[in-house]
């Protein structure tokens, strides 16, 4: 069997699209490892200092050397992509970048995998776009609503726009140290790569809490439109989540007609990040797998 190649880095994967949405040109920044392998869609979530890469970098490598064309897409006003202030569904609008991207790649469709806003957007998509969905992998997000046993916003929400609104180090690792089960899994790359994301671009803090002040739902509730999706999907959720609560996962797996959950313990927000060799695995054989459903008996 021949080995695959290493895989390549952030900055010999960076790329850059000139897209048109809705009148109006923006440019993107996204990650492709290329290949004419079946294409794979990362998508970050909506945390201050958040990218494709930074969110998916311990899930890139496996996906491509299993052959997959691997692209992660910065959201307009996070990493190198154009700032924009949302003053509608911010799901919408990334469902619209993606597909405006997957227009100038010249591909017909693709597996979604989301966290959080991704998540959100990911559904979006799936909703808009169904034919150009092939499965989704869902974590921690994916439609709105309160949860039925946690206040709402939660804890780790209110941390989130506290570092919008102040972006210190201190907030930025209050924030990280709910964002995981384990803080100790958090390395100082990661945290100097929020940073300076985080910092890089002023303008997308300042434009993420004017889309607030503009429309405090940038996350509308999906629940009623879940059974519309046909594609498979597999939810994917960390027990301890102090950003978005399970039973919001278990919404999911109750609205979508074709959806599995697989929760981990010891898990919060960043399932991908915390348990990355499970979760690796766990992603490979969902894509691999038949679309088949199967029932038992």
């Amino acid at each position: 069997m021949t080995q695959p190649s290493p895989i390549s880095t952030e900055k010999q994967t960076s790329r850059f699209m000139q897209i048109n949405l809705h009148g109006v040109q923006y440019r993107i920044h996204f990650n492709d490892t290329g290949g004419d392998g079946q294409a794979v869609i990362m998508l970050h979530g909506s945390g201050p200092g958040a990218t494709g890469w930074a969110n998916f970098q311990r899930n890139v490598e496996a996906a491509s050397s299993a052959g997959y064309r691997v692209i992660l897409m910065d959201c307009l006003g996070w990493g190198n992509s154009d700032p924009i202030v949302s003053t509608g569904s911010r799901s919408q609008l990334n469902a619209d970048t993606l597909n405006a991207l997957l227009d100038g790649l010249r591909i017909a469709s693709a597996h979604l995998i989301g966290n959080s806003m991704g998540a959100h957007s990911a559904v979006a998509f799936a909703l808009s776009y169904p034919r150009r969905v092939e499965k989704l992998i869902l974590m921690g997000g994916g439609t709105g609503g309160a949860s039925m046993f946690v206040p709402m916003p939660t804890e780790g929400i209110r941390c989130l726009n506290a570092v919008y609104r102040n972006p210190t180090l201190d907030n930025l690792k209050r924030m990280m140290d709910i964002f995981v089960y384990d803080p100790g899994s958090l390395t100082e790359d990661l945290l100097h790569t929020r940073l300076t994301n985080m910092l890089g671009n002023r303008a997308h803090l300042d434009n993420f809490v004017a889309s607030l002040q503009a429309n405090p739902k940038q996350f509308p509730d999906q629940g009623n439109r879940l059974g519309e999706i046909a594609a498979p999907a597999l939810v994917i959720w960390g027990r301890e989540d102090r950003f978005v609560p399970v039973d919001l996962g278990m919404r999911l797996i109750a609205g979508i007609p074709n959806a599995e959950m697989h929760i981990f313990n010891r898990c919060g927000h960043w399932a991908q990040w915390e348990h990355a060799d499970s979760f690796n695995s766990l992603m490979l054989s969902f894509l691999a797998r038949s679309n088949a459903v199967q029932c038992h008996g």
